[in-house]
C-alpha cells in the first residue's frame, strides 16, 4: 500500500483545492455535459440536445463526432449537411484545443478509468500486463474498414462511449456490463490500458490533435526535483520525459506529443510549480 498518495506535498504546500482544481474542472466538465444532454431529453432545453455522436447546441449549431462519421462514411452512408459542417466545426475545434482534450473533458469513460487508476495505486497495485502503444491505431484502422466491407458501422453496436451515455442519460443497461469489464481490465490488467492502448476513438483524436495550438508547457522545469508525482497521475507519462528532461537536449517546454491529453493533472499535483497551460509556441524557460 502506498503511503503517501501523489500531490500530498503539492497539498501541503499549496490546499486541497488548488492541488485539484484541474481533476474538479473536468468533473464538473463531463458530467455537466452529460447533465446538459440529460436536460436537451428529458426537460426540452435547446441549450445541448442529441448525444456525443451527433448533437445541436441551441437548436441551430449541429456538432457531429468525427469518428462516426468516418464510420459513417465507410459504410456507403451519404451524409447530411448538417453532419458535414458539424464534423468540420468539431474537428476544427479539436485541432485547436488539443484533439484528446475530448479524453479527458468530454468523455464519460474517462471517469470509470480514473476511478480505476486512482484504486490502484490505493491497492499498491504495480504489475501490469504490456500492450504496444501502437494497438489503438490497428483498432482505429479495423473500426473504419469493417463498416468499408460490411456496409454498417459494427463499433458502435459496442462503442462503450456510447454505451456509457446512453445508460446514464437514457437509461439503457445493455453496455454496463462492458464498463465493467473495462474498470476491471484497467485495475487488475494493463493500467490505463483502455484509453492508452485500446479505445479507438481517443486514437482519432489524438491524430487530429497532432499540430493543436494548446499545449501543457514546463518553463519552470529545472525545478523538477524528480518526486515522479506527475508520472504517477498521468494517463500518458511516457510524454512528460522528453519535455523534463530537454534542458540537456535543447528540446522546448512544450508538451508537442500528440496523445497527452491536456488533462492538467501534473499542474495539479507538481508541488513546485513546474507546469502550466500554454501554446506549442512557448520557449521560455524560468530558473529555479
Amino acid at each position: 500500500m502506498e503511503t503517501e498518495h501523489p500531490g500530498a506535498r503539492s497539498v501541503q504546500l499549496r490546499g486541497w483545492l488548488i492541488s485539484h482544481r484541474y481533476l474538479l474542472l473536468r468533473r464538473f466538465s463531463q458530467l455537466g455535459i452529460l447533465a446538459l444532454f440529460w436536460a436537451g431529453t428529458a426537460l426540452g432545453w435547446p441549450l445541448l440536445q442529441g448525444n456525443l455522436s451527433s448533437s445541436s447546441v441551441l437548436g441551430t449549431v449541429p456538432l457531429s463526432d468525427p469518428f462516426v462519421f468516418a464510420q459513417l462514411l465507410a459504410a456507403g452512408h451519404r451524409p447530411e449537411l448538417t453532419a458535414i459542417i458539424g464534423v468540420v466545426l468539431v474537428i476544427a475545434g479539436y485541432a485547436l484545443v488539443g484533439g484528446r482534450l475530448f479524453c479527458s473533458w468530454v468523455c464519460p469513460v474517462n471517469i470509470v478509468t480514473d476511478t480505476a487508476a486512482w484504486l490502484r495505486r490505493k491497492l499498491g497495485l504495480v504489475k501490469t500486463s504490456q500492450l504496444s502503444p501502437q494497438l489503438r491505431y490497428w483498432l482505429l484502422a479495423m473500426t473504419l474498414l469493417l463498416p468499408l466491407f460490411s456496409g454498417y458501422m459494427v463499433w458502435e453496436l459496442v462503442n462503450p462511449v456510447s454505451l456509457l451515455q446512453r445508460g446514464l442519460i437514457f437509461g439503457i443497461s445493455g453496455g454496463w456490463s462492458l464498463i465493467g469489464l473495462i474498470f476491471l481490465f484497467d485495475l487488475f490488467i494493463t493500467q490505463r490500458g483502455w484509453c492508452r492502448h485500446i479505445c479507438p476513438h481517443g486514437a482519432l483524436y489524438s491524430l487530429i490533435g497532432r499540430a493543436s495550438v494548446v499545449r501543457i508547457t514546463a518553463p519552470q522545469r529545472e525545478r523538477c526535483d524528480d518526486c515522479m508525482d506527475c508520472y504517477k497521475v498521468c494517463p500518458e507519462p511516457q510524454v512528460l520525459k522528453p519535455v523534463l528532461k530537454g534542458e540537456k537536449t535543447g528540446v522546448a517546454p512544450v508538451i508537442l506529443d500528440s496523445n497527452c491529453t491536456n488533462c492538467g493533472r501534473c499542474i495539479d499535483v507538481c508541488a513546485v510549480d513546474v507546469f502550466k497551460p500554454g501554446t506549442r509556441f512557448a520557449t521560455e524557460v524560468g530558473k529555479k
